[in-house]
């Protein structure tokens, strides 16, 4: 196996993940004896080439749950398959290679292969279990990235109203003039003064853009034809709609067919907002409307919160990036995902480079790259080519978050780096994203996103939750994010959510924040939305 976990088998046996959590990998509880014969299979394969003790008793325990066959024959490879513990990782934050600290994670091979890489027992530091390191909660490194990104000093660039769009407001939006900025006309009629009938002006029309300042003022018993939007002539005290009047004999008076209101359809000077009133709070996300509002307010131009810049840098040997997979090659499903996706959380992305498995080639990336966040894929283990531990080690980067304890997705990390010559002091971040392509997704949701959202100046999305339909399978310890669909009230589970899956998430609305144990039909459940479906609030807007 090399250094990218794009390569991690591809059959829901595998991959992170593996073991006794992937007989229960499809979510609904009708289908878990169906699959047991094969998923069993699986875990006994996995288990007799690497599979510690501890992770095969923590298998065992995950799936005698629903299936007590399976569980009695992961109980047996376990007893068959013993090995060593091996050594724990390191803390979860502070200065990577500092003195006396422990090196990188030396119980996997690569990212998600086997249960023993998933942090079980010794590895992990659950509970049972001897080793050091301990995986931030779900929650807290959500948190915690979220937290990062809205502590970012306060940046703002002028950006044209053309180039605006989808972006968010660093200062609140003052109005620059008076709206409307005189008394217009709401509707096609007539303009007239004074109580009627009214003797129509013969030969005179006000149009919109006439300049009516000057003109003479309309005397009481007259009327004019005007225009929706054209200047009110001074003195006029109301307008009439054109099918509320009508011409008598000679086209020289006008009758109203109901009573007139003064001032009734005008629109006066000021009605929407007076110069200096707030439109917009900092923070509003620059939509269409507020487009055309910034421009009726007078504004060329908006102070806008800059697009957070990210590099992103796609690791592995094994990735091919057209055609059919060959020869123990594979498509490369991230490369092409990750830049439209970052884009819709407001990110710019300034480069995507497949780097391979070349340690030395990554270093120079990560110490080169000026971008707000470096997102690498794949390389966040302890294998002979995973390199993203040495390198950040190397660059003094600060470990903040090294593995989650969620499922998929477990072996990610965030870093932050060392300020790059231009980036004016400010903090430089990497997200290390696991291989597998849902991994990666778990890795995007739990610490890019926040993170961007913080520095893109956007609000964080209001959480909610959805009861769901059907058992879903949890993990005993961490918290499992599973593809839904919403059918009626009701979330629906779906199936194909092994690790190294896409099939699930691509008809997805989202993920469901699943606890520790598992879920029961009914059981409420936290929704992460994906950022081009209706809940987000965004609009599905791809910007």
């Amino acid at each position: 196996m090399t250094g990218n976990d794009h390569r991690n088998r591809a059959d829901a046996g595998h991959g992170e993940g593996a073991g006794a959590r992937d007989v229960r990998g499809d979510s609904a509880a009708p289908d878990a004896p169906e699959d047991a014969h094969d998923a069993a299979r699986n875990v006994a394969h996995e288990a007799a080439q690497d599979v510690a003790e501890d992770a095969a008793r923590d298998a065992a325990q995950d799936v005698s749950q629903d299936i007590d066959g399976v569980a009695d024959a992961l109980a047996l490879v376990g007893r068959n398959a013993q090995q060593p513990g091996r050594p724990g990782r390191p803390g979860q934050s502070g200065r990577l290679g500092r003195p006396g600290q422990q090196g990188p994670p030396g119980d996997a091979g690569r990212t998600g292969h086997t249960a023993r890489e998933q942090g079980h027992g010794a590895a992990r530091g659950v509970p049972g279990g001897s080793g050091g390191h301990q995986a931030t909660p779900w929650p807290d490194a959500r948190a915690l990235a979220a937290r990062l990104g809205r502590s970012a000093p306060p940046r703002t660039r002028r950006t044209a109203l053309d180039q605006a769009l989808g972006q968010v407001l660093a200062e609140p939006l003052p109005a620059l003039c008076d709206l409307p900025s005189f008394d217009t006309s709401a509707m096609d009629g007539w303009a007239v003064a004074g109580p009627g009938p009214w003797t129509v002006r013969e030969g005179d029309s006000v149009l919109a853009g006439q300049d009516t300042g000057r003109a003479p003022a309309l005397p009481d018993g007259s009327a004019v034809r005007i225009a929706t939007g054209a200047r009110i002539p001074h003195d006029a005290t109301a307008v009439i709609r054109s099918e509320h009047a009508r011409i008598g004999p000679g086209k020289r008076q006008l009758h109203a067919l109901r009573p007139v209101v003064p001032g009734q359809d005008i629109r006066p000077r000021g009605q929407e907002c007076r110069i200096g009133d707030q439109l917009l709070s900092a923070g509003a996300a620059v939509t269409p409307a507020v487009v055309g509002l910034a421009a009726a307010a007078g504004y060329d131009a908006l102070p806008l919160v800059p697009r957070p810049r990210v590099e992103v840098l796609v690791l592995g040997d094994e990735l091919l990036s057209s055609g059919l997979p060959r020869d123990g090659l594979i498509r490369d499903a991230l490369g092409p995902m990750l830049g439209p996706w970052l884009r819709t959380l407001g990110a710019e992305v300034t480069a995507a480079r497949r780097l391979g498995d070349d340690a030395e080639a990554l270093h120079e990336a990560v110490m080169g790259s000026a971008a707000d966040l470096v997102l690498t894929t794949g390389g966040t283990a302890a294998g002979p080519v995973d390199h993203v531990h040495p390198v950040l080690r190397k660059a003094g980067a600060e470990l903040l978050v090294d593995s989650v304890a969620v499922r998929p997705g477990h072996p990610m990390l965030l870093a932050r780096l060392t300020a790059s010559g231009d980036a004016g002091g400010r903090a430089r971040y990497l997200v290390g994203l696991p291989g597998n392509p849902l991994a990666a997704v778990s890795g995007l949701l739990t610490l890019a996103e926040p993170l961007l959202r913080g520095l893109a100046g956007r609000p964080a999305s209001l959480p909610y939750s959805a009861p769901v339909r059907d058992a879903v399978h949890g993990h005993p310890y961490d918290t499992r994010l599973v593809p839904v669909v919403h059918r009626d009230d009701r979330l629906v589970p779906l199936h194909y959510n092994g690790p190294a899956m896409l099939r699930g998430i691509a008809g997805a609305d989202g993920l469901a924040v699943v606890r520790p144990g598992g879920a029961r039909p009914g059981d409420l459940l936290e929704v992460l939305d994906l950022p081009w479906t209706a809940g987000t609030g965004e609009g599905g807007c791809f910007t």
